[in-house]
């Protein structure tokens, strides 16, 4: 059976597995640096163009990145008006014993303090750890935004960082799927959001997308893994999309005039990665 994702086709068998990006893009995330400074410079123009309700917003960073690095975003996100928490759980290393209880106790928390449901968004690594809280807790999350998040990677794929993810798996929760249902559990049932670029130099950028389904979409930015978090295109679609009502979620659009920022995003069709490398 042929699988499509956008307008590329290609058929893979079940035993298909995806190896890490390029070097060359690989390389290519050294414009994190330069996504940092276009965010420092627009920061105060993304901070007055919100029109937060005061909801709460957990932060989730990246495999081997902590709450610094989610601290730009954070600080725009404030300035538009919702109560931004990051994580408190230190550096990323992966799903162990301390981070899975933690983000569980991190969400009840923040849940019961504003006494509302959280918007979790999570950058990466902490995106999927964002969606198995939410496939668990749904009653406690608004909704979901990843930021180059590969929630459809399996085992026998690899990314830039598989090497090291692996050596530290014997620090990791050997069944966390009972703690934390992950993508194989079913589609959520609170609004998702899956930001991601093609030349990610990171992950392979198709095992970041949604399929096409009710209060789901895929917003495409143009930059780096390693720079999502910074990335002004990235930024304003999640104000934009944080801003949405509860229970009148409709999908993104873009603004007039901003198609060099927002291409127009992928949607994945089928059941298994493809063998094509389009990026």
């Amino acid at each position: 059976m042929t699988r499509t994702i956008g307008t590329t086709a290609s058929a893979p068998t079940s035993t298909s597995s995806s190896a890490p990006p390029s070097t060359w893009l690989r390389l290519l995330e050294s414009r994190a640096l330069f996504e940092f400074g276009a965010v420092a410079a627009a920061a105060p123009w993304l901070r007055v163009i919100g029109r937060g309700d005061n909801h709460p917003v957990l932060i989730l960073p990246g495999f081997l990145a902590d709450d610094p690095s989610t601290a730009p975003l954070r600080y725009i996100l404030r300035g538009q008006g919702y109560w931004v928490h990051g994580w408190e759980l230190g550096r990323n290393l992966g799903p162990t014993q301390q981070v899975v209880d933690g983000l569980i106790d991190r969400l009840h928390a923040l849940h019961d303090r504003h006494g509302a449901p959280v918007s979790l968004v999570g950058w990466s690594l902490g995106g999927i750890y964002a969606r198995r809280l939410a496939r668990r807790f749904p009653d406690l999350v608004r909704q979901v935004i990843t930021l180059g998040s590969p929630f459809r990677i399996t085992e026998t794929d690899r990314s830039a960082v598989s090497g090291l993810y692996q050596r530290l798996s014997p620090r990791h929760v050997q069944l966390v799927d009972q703690h934390l249902p992950g993508h194989d559990a079913g589609e959520l049932a609170v609004p998702a959001t899956s930001i991601y670029t093609r030349t990610d130099g990171v992950v392979r950028w198709w095992q970041c997308l949604e399929s096409s389904g009710d209060r789901r979409e895929n917003i495409e930015v143009y930059g780096s893994h390693s720079g999502l978090g910074f990335n002004p295109a990235a930024i304003y679609a999640i104000g934009d999309r944080l801003a949405q009502p509860v229970d009148q979620w409709r999908p993104f659009r873009a603004p007039p005039g901003s198609d060099r920022f927002f291409p127009r995003p992928a949607t994945w069709s089928g059941d298994a990665p493809p063998t094509a490398t389009p990026a």
